[in-house]
């Protein structure tokens, strides 16, 4: 089973920023899950949340406010990351992505667009570092898109009937599904399925998702659940 810090080691440091990547790579992790939105300039962006003001305390909306307004007014609360930043450290240290794309959003399918065009510009790089790319999403259609992309989709959800919906080689369900269902795993993976399941950091859970074969876990803490499972 595989380890992914879940919007860096936020555990630790605070989420979806270059410090907190950079101390999955220090904790271990096997990859990064990240969250991503496009500004009001079209950038893209790793935050999780519509507006800004519940991590920062500035009331900010993202998709209304260009990139530069948001790196200035939220400098002294946040450090921004642009999703190309990365990437390229998840090239360079050969660490897997998930990338969830947030949904919805007044661009619609724009997002996904973007993403998959930044993507096939460094397609050469990703294949010599020979890193997993994975794009997840709550959405149905976001996940359509996805899945023509030619990258591995993931359709995420938090009530077990959506499964019902998807139509991706991944399912993503959370934590919740899995102990409440513990055949659930199988049972995708009787389907020829993957299962990412999110979020994962009682070091017992971590246990259960490893004993239940789940294929990637994603965790705030990659140190403890390395430790939960004698990693290394």
């Amino acid at each position: 089973m595989q380890i992914y810090a879940h919007r860096g080691a936020s555990a630790d440091f605070p989420e979806s920023t270059l410090a907190a990547y950079e101390a999955a790579i220090l904790q271990g992790a096997d990859g990064f899950e990240c969250d991503i939105r496009l500004t009001k300039d079209a950038q893209i962006i790793c935050f999780h949340d519509s507006n800004t003001k519940a991590l920062t305390g500035i009331d900010l909306v993202i998709a209304k406010s260009d990139f530069q307004t948001l790196e200035s007014k939220l400098k002294d609360k946040h450090s921004l990351l642009l999703f190309s930043q990365l990437l390229d450290l998840a090239i360079k240290h050969k660490k897997n992505l998930a990338i969830e794309t947030k949904h919805p959003v007044p661009s619609g399918g724009l997002i996904e667009d973007l993403l998959h065009q930044l993507l096939e510009s460094r397609v050469d790089a990703i294949k010599t570092s020979g890193i997993n790319i994975s794009i997840m999403s709550f959405s149905w259609l976001a996940t359509q898109r996805n899945i023509k992309s030619g990258y591995e989709a993931v359709y995420l959800f938090a009530e077990k009937l959506m499964v019902n919906l998807n139509t991706a080689g991944v399912v993503g369900p959370s934590l919740q599904i899995i102990k409440n269902n513990p055949d659930f795993v199988a049972q995708q993976k009787g389907k020829g399925r993957r299962v990412f399941v999110w979020t994962v950091n009682d070091p017992a859970d971590v246990i259960m998702c490893a004993k239940l074969g789940v294929d990637v876990i994603m965790s705030d803490n990659p140190a403890q659940a390395r430790k939960a499972l004698g990693y290394s």
